[in-house]
């Protein structure tokens, strides 16, 4: 088997010269769906930017179909994900990525509309769209379903979600999954329990590794992922890992063929190429019988230790997750016992078993976090190694402690030195496209735009061995920041740019007040005083009253035509405002007004002199 795997590369490269076309050159189609603006939790910053950076990435890799979608409600997803169907059944490979919340309830996933609301652990049910509905979207491809989620965050609406049955389970992040359907891979942001992060910039670590490795030409698409999570670990000092669920058969399937170059005919034997490569197809696969058959063929050198940390890595993976399952089983029986009401003694020992179990799954968490960051730093030294010289070897007689290793891939070709570039400038904030390993006139602006904020003179048309240590020599951004319209560079992260009331971002990406529209000029509004109609058109029997009305003033307040004489002098001169009170009227003064208060009546004034 061995034999047969080393005879793969020769197989393919001799495939390649007589024009033998790979089968992955049919029609490729994806959709790309990226929910921020939730309208019953708080908006996410960054998925739509994911969304348009990934839709980009794909049309740029030749997609035949690229349906970009952001902020859909149910009904909406379900819409897009039915004329999606419609064109994958023709497709060869067909792609579905999607950025915002998930959420995980008694180990099926949901992806979460952005009108969901959740008030009730059953409403996901009905408001939410389960994870095998997309996988129905893409499941007529013929060669490659790939599934992405970029959702591993924590549930926005864990805390106010009322629960119908205490016993249902809604987990942290999403579960694992194993696809039904051959031929199917699900690639989450973070491992199954785990939540990811949304990083300091405009994208999330786990896409800006996608727009980096995912579509590069040639490159299978279990390795891209590889690479992906290597990048992704180092992002966030091994705090997130992302993880593939699923399975391909033994050929490469890359998203992006490769163009045929009679360059792969003079690949050269290298002492260390079979053992990488075993080693490499053991942690596609991930699992024990892999690691321990790698083992069984290389038992010693750099290669087993880290196949031995793997195997350890694994094994801590399975204690915890034993040790989980028996404190729950713990809490069950305490919190039943209890429920039934037992014996105290009975219930004590339930609580102290209980109590040990959760001691017991403490340390295996721990030493499965161990294990897993001591796998992940030897893996990535591994690429470290593999990045700093390229033209060795490994040391064969290698132990976990004090490695002495040179290389451990053959001489790197031009394109692999130009995608080494292009990666490293992404990194430091100069290049944003895609690392394809094409020296275009884009990557030469990208490394001369690095040469002026580093103070470098690098000559910027070809991808040299110089400019790849400069640009690796640099820890931070150097580049500044560029955002889309609408946000401003903050440190190293974009921020939405707000403007006060009256003002509105104009295409300069600053905020200028907004004119007002024209309109008729208002008609000058009469004082508000009210009124007594003595028109001879009212009723015979109204005007009886308002007589007897004004006698009985006249004679409970004394003076009446007086205050009426005064009171129609007044009007001529002060606009028809009076105060009046038991001592008689006067002109209200300047700048104030009248206000009603009610009653009336000897000693108490109906109207008030409001002065401003």
């Amino acid at each position: 088997m061995r034999k047969l795997l080393r005879l793969c590369p020769l197989l393919l490269a001799v495939a390649l010269l007589f024009g033998a076309g790979p089968a992955f050159a049919g029609k490729r189609v994806a959709l790309v769906i990226a929910n921020s603006a939730y309208q019953h939790a708080a908006s996410l910053t960054n998925p739509v930017n994911d969304g348009s950076v990934m839709a980009r990435t794909l049309k740029e890799a030749g997609f035949d179909i690229v349906d970009s979608r952001h902020d859909l409600t149910a009904q909406e997803t379900r819409r897009v994900l039915r004329e999606f169907a419609d064109g994958t059944r023709d497709a060869d490979i067909a792609v579905v990525y999607y950025a915002g919340h998930g959420i995980e309830v008694e180990g099926s996933n949901y992806l979460i509309p952005v009108d969901a609301k959740l008030e009730r652990d059953t409403d996901v049910f009905d408001e939410a769209l389960s994870l095998d509905r997309v996988l129905v979207a893409v499941e007529p491809a013929k060669q490659l379903r790939l599934v992405i989620l970029d959702a591993c965050r924590d549930n926005p609406f864990g805390k106010t979600m009322k629960r119908t049955v205490a016993s249902r389970g809604i987990g942290r992040g999403l579960a694992q999954v194993e696809p039904t359907s051959s031929n199917t891979l699900i690639a989450y942001s973070a491992k199954a329990g785990f939540t990811a992060q949304d990083g300091d910039g405009a994208n999330s670590p786990f896409t800006v590794a996608l727009s980096k490795h995912l579509t590069t030409p040639g490159l299978d698409v279990r390795r891209a992922f590889g690479f992906v999570r290597d990048d992704v670990l180092k992002s966030t000092g091994n705090k997130q890992e992302p993880f593939v669920y699923g399975s391909l058969g033994g050929e490469d399937v890359p998203l992006v063929p490769v163009k045929v170059t009679a360059a792969a005919a003079a690949a050269t034997a290298n002492p260390q190429a079979d053992i990488r490569r075993d080693y490499e197809l053991a942690l596609q696969v991930g699992n024990r019988p892999a690691w321990e058959a790698f083992l069984a063929q290389h038992s010693d050198g750099f290669y087993a230790s880290l196949a031995k940390l793997q195997l350890e890595k694994i094994g801590a993976e399975q204690a915890h997750a034993a040790a989980t399952e028996k404190a729950k089983q713990a809490e069950a029986e305490r919190d039943r016992l209890a429920a039934l009401g037992a014996q105290k003694d009975t219930q004590a020992k339930a609580a102290a078993d209980a109590k040990a179990a959760e001691q017991v799954q403490l340390a295996a968490q721990k030493a499965k976090e161990q294990a897993q960051q001591q796998a992940a730093a030897a893996e990535q030294q591994r690429v470290n190694l593999a990045a700093a010289a390229p033209s060795a070897a490994p040391a064969s007689t290698a132990s976990p402690a004090g490695t002495n290793v040179a290389s451990l891939t053959p001489a790197t070709a031009p394109a692999d030195l130009s995608r080494s570039v292009q990666t490293e400038l992404g990194r430091v904030g100069c290049f944003s496209g895609a690392a394809d390993g094409n020296w275009t006139t884009s990557a030469q602006r990208s490394l001369s735009q690095f040469n002026r904020y580093a103070g470098t003179k690098l000559d910027v048309k070809v991808a040299s061995t110089d400019a790849l240590d400069t640009v690796k020599s640099k820890q931070s951004r150097v580049c500044p920041l560029v955002c889309e319209h609408g946000f401003k560079a903050d440190g190293d992260k974009c921020t939405k740019i707000v403007c006060r009331d009256g003002f509105a971002i104009n295409d300069d990406n600053e905020c200028e007040k907004q004119r007002a529209a024209k309109s008729a000029k208002p008609a000058t509004a009469k004082p508000a005083t009210a009124k007594r109609d003595d028109g001879d058109e009212r009723p015979a029997r109204q005007r009886r009253q308002a007589g007897g009305e004004a006698a009985g003033a006249a004679g409970g307040f004394g003076g009446a035509a007086g205050i009426a004489a005064a009171a129609g002098t007044s009007r001529r001169s002060s606009g028809g405002q009076l105060f009046c009170n038991n001592s008689g009227c006067r002109a209200v003064n300047r700048g104030c007004h009248l206000e009603y208060r009610g009653g009336g009546g000897p000693g108490n004034d109906a109207n008030a002199e409001v002065c401003n």
